[in-house]
């Protein structure tokens, strides 16, 4: 793994901007001894040596070019941020300062974010009070809640939390040079996506990257589109919503589902021929949380014929609690129909027809704008787009 010093970062590209050591040194008032020093610890860290010594100068090999390309965009990120608040604090912050900004803006606790960083609490609590020193000004407020983020804080922490996601990725491009699988993919998974879709790109990505770690995250659109903003998640996965959700996010459709009403077996809506809203509307309901386009368009079903909503609704979207649940009464669900289309092939569930057609919805991926995948991302990213290419039409 790559240091974190940013000011030995910060001379590392200096050294490829200048294409000499000597160069590198006078910009940063340092000597040359000890830059020379940094470059070869710096090397060590990266796996080999990031410049071609010839007589031009110092040249960045693929190595180098691979770690600058991600370090201009680390330092891109946070510059932006930490320029607008002191134009010293650029030279001056460390990656530390930035780790527990981070973590106490995210727990509210100077105690709870030095256990989460593992870290002394007055450790983590001087490091904010240097960069407030800096900042002239607080950070954080007291409240009887814990500590509330300034708006300088509030606007310095994405930043901060995407520079150093830059860094997490050179670790992986630079592992990938040797042919090491490092570092790990965060997907954020809506429900359709992780049953459908999802299963058959992991199968394929791993014929060919056994190693490298996947982690899957469930959750409402709301939080794991926050966590794609902030850079925890690399890629969302589930459906898009009409509009671009974010100024600094990007959709992509991958394949188009239809919505579905089901219920058990020997249901005594069975075999009634095309149903309309008046019939479904005393029966209870399992249907999607708030907010969902599934929640949506159930909602429009009734309210399109001036009907009020059934009494009787469970929020839930897993499929296995549907099936079950619908087995041991009369209710319906209101669902995905390619969620639900494996439990009505085994006959657990049918589908019952409606008197309207009910609109499609687009499934895809929601990315970052501007966001750089590396090599074993992009992998996964062609994956997901060859599964959903492989999926039956609707």
């Amino acid at each position: 793994m790559i240091s974190r010093n940013l000011r030995h970062l910060r001379i590392f590209l200096a050294v490829a901007d200048e294409a000499s050591v000597t160069g590198a040194a006078e910009r940063f008032k340092v000597s040359q001894p000890a830059v020379t020093q940094m470059l070869g610890k710096l090397e060590d860290q990266a796996g080999g040596a990031l410049f071609d010594r010839t007589s031009r100068g110092f040249v960045l090999n693929e190595r180098g070019a691979v770690l600058a390309a991600r370090l201009g965009r680390a330092f891109a990120q946070l510059d932006a941020a930490l320029g607008v608040v002191s134009p010293r604090l650029c030279g001056l912050v460390t990656s530390a300062q930035l780790q527990a900004l981070i973590a106490v803006h995210d727990t509210g606790s100077f105690t709870r974010a030095a256990r989460a960083l593992g870290r002394a609490q007055p450790t983590v609590h001087r490091a904010v009070s240097q960069l407030e020193q800096e900042v002239g000004g607080l950070l954080f407020e007291r409240s009887a809640h814990g500590l509330i983020p300034s708006r300088v804080c509030g606007a310095l922490v994405p930043r901060a939390r995407l520079a150093l996601s830059e860094l997490d990725q050179a670790d992986m491009e630079l592992g990938e040079i040797d042919g090491a699988e490092t570092g790990r993919i965060v997907i954020g998974t809506l429900p359709l996506s992780r049953s459908v879709l999802l299963p058959r790109a992991l199968a394929a990505f791993r014929r060919t990257r056994p190693r490298i770690r996947i982690t899957v995250l469930d959750g409402t659109h709301d939080m794991l589109l926050a966590g794609l903003r902030r850079g925890d998640v690399d890629i969302m996965l589930g459906s898009l919503r009409n509009q671009t959700p974010a100024p600094d996010v990007r959709q992509e459709a991958l394949f188009e589902d239809r919505f579905a009403i089901v219920a058990r077996p020997g249901h005594p809506l069975a075999g009634k021929g095309q149903l309309c809203a008046e019939q479904l509307q005393g029966y209870p309901w399992i249907v999607p949380g708030p907010g969902t386009q599934l929640r949506h368009q159930f909602e429009a079903l009734f309210l399109r014929r001036n009907l009020s909503l059934p009494d009787s609704l469970i929020e839930a979207g897993f499929i296995l609690l549907i099936r079950e649940y619908l087995d041991l009464s009369d209710a319906l669900a209101f669902t995905s129909g390619r969620q639900v289309a494996p439990e009505i092939d085994r006959r657990s569930l049918i589908q019952l027809p409606l008197a309207e057609t009910l609109p499609l919805r687009e499934i895809g991926l929601t990315l970052r704008e501007g966001w750089l995948p590396t090599r074993a991302q992009q992998l996964m990213l062609d994956c997901l787009r060859g599964a959903a290419q492989g999926l039956p039409a609707v």
